[in-house]
């Protein structure tokens, strides 16, 4: 095992010993955030970011019951459970191959994206590329069972259903989108709002959804790359919420290679639904220039983001790095959006 890898091993097994969330319903970024770092050359910072990290977090809640293959359905979406739902797949990864029990229960998962504002979805995401580009362990395929597990325990169904079915591409789709009125709220009663806003549906369906793999792969690449530019501009409303609706598409990009293709479809259709809201909930009315990121390289860039410190500014700037790999000649405007978070997100923030 390389020193990298083992790092990350190390730093998982130390969050394994923690819950979810904290302080009733704020999520555990640590291993996505830790992923992160790893990924992007800053191994030797995890240990100390994560010493000053884990004080927030609090024990793994009590469990509840057992859940079987029979009664899971009574388990779905109720957070109390999520030391069970753990057990559940910590079990199931460890009898089964995890792509066997990721593509069975993706399926299952993946209309409750909204549930604790995406976090579980991006969780998987960051599991899921550790597993495909690192190779399998203990810790690894553990992290799985967890970000599984979190995603069962909160999912969430928005009150609104999305059937996009019209011909706009994602930034059309995405600039056009309203806001709800009053932004200052929780994901859970922002989603309430949508079904009352304005146009607000009629522009989630308004997206194109195309058929083969290839173009759905691309559709979702540039759902990523808009939503992350469209943080440029407009991410000063929520800057710490936002984040998300760049981050959970992403998430899904990483999970869609190991997925049956006939899932490929509905997985770019729930994250565009994901991302419609909360970029309707928390993106700005109005913009605003971002810092200029022309004069630097993507590692500068993620180099700034590691030594700001906040776990969503680590995640958002590990997107960014993606779309503008992604990109012939890069993407500066993906860069800058990277920089717009370290700027307006307080790194002292609790």
């Amino acid at each position: 095992m390389d020193t990298t890898s083992g790092t990350l091993d190390e730093a998982l097994e130390r969050l394994h010993a923690s819950g979810p969330e904290f302080r009733g319903y704020l999520s555990n970024h640590g291993p996505m955030a830790v992923e992160a770092l790893v990924r992007r050359g800053a191994a030797r910072t995890v240990h100390p970011w994560l010493d000053a990290y884990r004080s927030r977090l609090e024990d793994v809640p009590d469990p509840k019951s057992r859940i079987g293959a029979d009664d899971w359905r009574e388990a779905l979406g109720d957070p109390a459970r999520v030391t069970d739902w753990t057990a559940y797949f910590t079990g199931q990864v460890a009898e089964r191959p995890w792509r066997d029990v990721l593509a069975e229960w993706w399926p299952r998962l993946l209309p409750g994206i909204a549930g604790a504002a995406a976090h579980p979805v991006i969780r998987v995401g960051h599991a899921v590329r550790t597993l495909t580009q690192d190779g399998e362990s203990e810790h690894r395929t553990g992290e799985l069972a967890h970000a599984l597990g979190y995603w069962a325990a909160r999912h969430q169904l928005l009150p609104t259903a999305v059937n996009p079915s019209g011909d706009a591409a994602p930034h059309t789709a995405l600039a056009a989108l309203p806001r709800i009125a009053d932004q200052h709220v929780l994901p859970t009663d922002g989603y309430a709002q949508l079904a009352g806003t304005p146009h607000w549906l009629e522009t989630a369906e308004s997206l194109h959804v195309p058929r083969t793999p290839d173009a759905i792969q691309e559709h979702l690449a540039a759902l990523v790359r808009a939503a992350t530019h469209n943080y440029a501009l407009y991410g000063h409303g929520n800057p710490v919420m936002l984040v998300h609706a760049a981050t959970a598409p992403n998430a899904v990009a990483r999970v869609l290679p190991v997925l049956p293709e006939e899932l490929w479809r509905q997985s770019l259709a729930v994250a565009w639904a994901a991302t419609a809201a909360i970029t309707s909930i928390y993106a700005a009315d109005t913009p605003r220039p971002s810092p200029d990121a022309a004069s630097l390289e993507p590692e500068e860039v993620f180099e700034r983001a590691a030594a700001h410190g906040d776990e969503h500014v680590i995640k958002f700037a590990d997107t960014a790095l993606d779309v503008a790999a992604s990109a012939e000649g890069g993407d500066t405007r993906a860069l800058s959006a990277a920089l717009n978070a370290v700027a307006l997100i307080d790194a002292d923030r609790d």
